[in-house]
């Protein structure tokens, strides 16, 4: 399988992987990975001496969950980088939830948790309502097609039922 690359400082015990190794493990190209990167869906990665790039975990299921937003639910780059921005967002609120347990401090991480899921639900909404109205026309055509079908298939038994004169 793959091997991480040890991080040199020794405060930090996460493994540490090359663009290659990543690439590999989440089936993204390593042009993909650079692209993300360059248009703020993955943030710069820590880098080796001489310039290398070392993914954490963490960078891993973010790019995990960039291409199950393109692959699986079509989402385009803007649209996974509103999803992704509100999911970091969610995922640091809730992180820092015991900094502060007074009530009012938790009121204002619960509101904007559903701020955050708001805007992905927001997004998703958008991809789901063109879904159906493309799923509608598709429909359309299918039935239009199956009538045709219908028609033709009518025409075909019509001319057999015709008597042929010599």
């Amino acid at each position: 399988m793959s091997t991480a690359t040890t991080p040199e400082s020794a405060d930090s015990t996460e493994p540490r992987y090359k663009i290659g190794e990543v690439a590999s493990r989440t089936g993204v190209t390593q042009r993909a990975l650079r692209f993300y990167e360059e248009k703020g869906l993955l943030q710069p990665p820590e880098r080796m001496e001489g310039g290398f790039r070392r993914y954490s975990d963490d960078d891993i299921t973010r790019i995990e969950f960039i291409k199950k937003l393109q692959d699986l639910l079509g989402f385009t780059l803007s649209e996974i980088k509103e999803m992704v921005e509100a999911e970091e967002l969610r995922q640091h609120v809730v992180a820092s939830r015991h900094l502060d347990p007074a009530l009012p401090a938790r009121l204002g991480r619960a509101e904007r948790i559903i701020d955050a899921l708001q805007r992905q639900l927001d997004v998703v909404d958008r991809k789901a309502g063109a879904l159906i109205e493309m799923r509608g026309e598709l429909c359309d055509r299918l039935t239009m097609m199956a009538q045709r079908k219908a028609e033709i298939l009518e025409k075909i038994e019509a001319e057999r039922a015709e008597p042929t004169t010599p």
